[in-house]
């Protein structure tokens, strides 16, 4: 069973007041209109969730903002009936986003190998798996089963076949990268934020299976 993100973009603008109060946050776009895509190693690097890759999150678990807009929390009370459709509520705002340095490595090396079959054009990655019979049966793990999955120094090769595999620490850039499908979200915080200031913008995700 896979697991996909849900959110909202929320935005306090400066000057909008309710009753003479200070201004709320608001529901500004729905995540569903940005970014739909299924991407294990950014929600790892950026939320924690799935996190294959051993990556710091940059904000993992923080739970439902406590001023949440009412979109969000209508949107999470529909939910939360059924615990598996919205888990690992959390929040960053577009200044922390800012701050990043997606040059950072992952923690550790990847918890899954990587799978490179070498075409006319280089090699290929054709897939990263945590446990992969015909290479636990060609290098002696495979009566240790699945749950014993080896951690391997960063750059170890095996070539079976004409399957390489790779031992493999990812940077932040590689799971988030600056034209990849987080790219229109980024665009409209950052718009948001150019008019309502960089801690007034932030995303509120939560994942389902």
């Amino acid at each position: 069973m896979g697991t996909d993100v849900s959110g909202f973009v929320e935005c306090r603008a400066w000057h909008l007041h309710q009753d003479g109060r200070e201004s709320v946050w608001r529901a500004a776009i729905d995540l569903f209109l940005l970014n739909i895509t299924r991407n294990y190693d950014a929600f790892g690097c950026l939320f924690g969730v799935r996190n294959y890759a051993n990556f710091r999150p940059l904000a993992a678990d923080r739970g439902l903002p406590a001023d949440a807009s009412e979109t969000v929390r209508g949107e999470l009370d529909k939910l939360a009936q059924w615990p598996d459709q919205a888990y690992g509520t959390t929040w960053i705002t577009w200044a922390e986003l800012k701050a990043v340095d997606w040059d950072e490595p992952a923690e550790k090396t990847d918890s899954r190998l990587h799978e490179y079959r070498q075409t006319s054009d280089g090699l290929r990655l054709t897939g990263k798996s945590s446990w992969s019979p015909r290479f636990a049966q060609a290098v002696g793990l495979s009566e240790l089963g699945p749950d014993h999955a080896q951690e391997w120094p960063e750059g170890s090769e095996w070539l079976i076949d004409d399957t390489l595999y790779r031992s493999v620490k990812l940077h932040r850039r590689a799971a988030v990268p600056d034209d990849g499908e987080w790219k229109p979200v980024w665009t409209v915080m950052e718009a948001l934020a150019s008019q309502h200031g960089d801690d007034n913008v932030r995303l509120v995700v939560w994942f389902d299976n």
